[in-house]
């Protein structure tokens, strides 16, 4: 009987334990305005905040791309509409994505992308910021990061008889046994289920940093979006890398998916100004070549030519504000 009994453990162990261990990895969507101006975000036709917002968070999204729609709480702005909005990285990894609302230089709001980092399992929230999860509308999760329910644990008891007794905590892969001397072998099996809130601290601040205090040593995750960052490029990305580059960004048929591509890549990598300048060719808008070129400054290698890039642009006015964008940032 004893042998019986192991077995049943193993078999609990060995059945139970993958379906509830195992994590799924899903994107994380923030949207936040420069401006301060409040909004509503509609996702795949569902709106999520039912109070206008200035800084929305989506949580445990499981597709690559949305259309997504910015309605403003003030009428008098035109709603902004952004079809096939990338939550992955050019290789397809699940990100946790930050977009922004800012105004191009025609005074016009856009919504661009901003920065990513690779979605982690529990992962910290942006402080002072309205979430809600995906499939769950108008129902606010949290609005800062001073709590947050993420552990679920699930204890099956098994009993036989009235001697043998196994637990097995399947969350957090504990094992309890207590075997005795069964008087029958009549097996009930009891599933329970509770949730216990987990604290988490984190450090969303204006130099973008993400503390990531959940993993067992906590990193640090840097935006990267200083003029210092180009000082530590060594090489710019080899011609074989650049050409998978180059296709992965082409692979789109809208200009706002190349860019938000075309910045990911670069946003990993180090690029000369005749690589920035290839990848110029690839947008069909001036609008953005301009926001690509701006973005690639701090990525370029040979800062002192990028009087080259300006060379890719048809407005003489675009050349005219990136050149005083790189004499700002020098």
């Amino acid at each position: 009987m004893k042998s019986m009994q192991k077995m049943v453990l193993v078999l609990l162990l060995s059945c139970n334990l993958p379906s509830y261990a195992q994590w799924v990895p899903t994107a994380n969507l923030t949207i936040f305005s420069e401006d301060g101006l409040k909004f509503y975000l509609v996702m795949n036709g569902e709106r999520y905040n039912d109070v206008p917002q200035t800084n929305i968070r989506i949580e445990e999204l499981p597709n690559p791309y949305y259309n997504c729609k910015i309605i403003f709480e003030d009428k008098s702005q035109p709603l902004i509409t952004k079809n096939a909005l990338m939550l992955t990285d050019a290789n397809g990894v699940m990100q946790d994505v930050t977009y922004r609302i800012k105004r191009d230089n025609k005074g016009k709001n856009v919504l661009r992308f901003y920065s990513f980092v690779p979605a982690q399992q529990n992962m910290m929230r942006p402080a002072n910021c309205a979430t809600y999860r995906y499939g769950a509308p108008n129902l606010m999760i949290g609005a800062a990061p001073t709590g947050y329910n993420a552990s679920n644990t699930t204890i099956q008891q098994t009993t036989m008889g009235t001697g043998a007794n196994v637990q097995v905590n399947v969350g957090g892969v504990g094992v309890n046994v207590n075997l005795g001397t069964p008087s029958g072998a009549t097996m009930s099996t009891t599933t329970t289920t509770s949730t216990s809130s987990s604290s988490y601290s984190s450090n969303y601040n204006n130099n973008n940093t993400y503390n990531n205090n959940n993993q067992a040593n906590s990193g640090t995750y840097n935006n990267r979006n200083s003029a210092n960052y180009g000082n530590n490029c060594n090489m710019p990305m080899n011609n074989m890398d650049f050409e998978d580059a180059k296709r992965s960004i082409s692979a789109s048929n809208f200009d706002e998916t190349r860019l938000s591509t075309a910045k990911q890549i670069i946003s990993s990598n180090c690029m000369n100004t005749n690589q920035i300048a290839a990848l110029l060719k690839l947008f069909s808008f001036e609008e953005s070549k301009l926001d690509f070129a701006k973005y690639a400054y701090t990525y370029c290698l040979d800062r002192n030519n990028y009087y080259k890039v300006g060379n890719a642009f048809t407005f003489e006015s675009s050349k005219t504000e990136l050149t005083n964008y790189v004499q700002s940032m020098r």
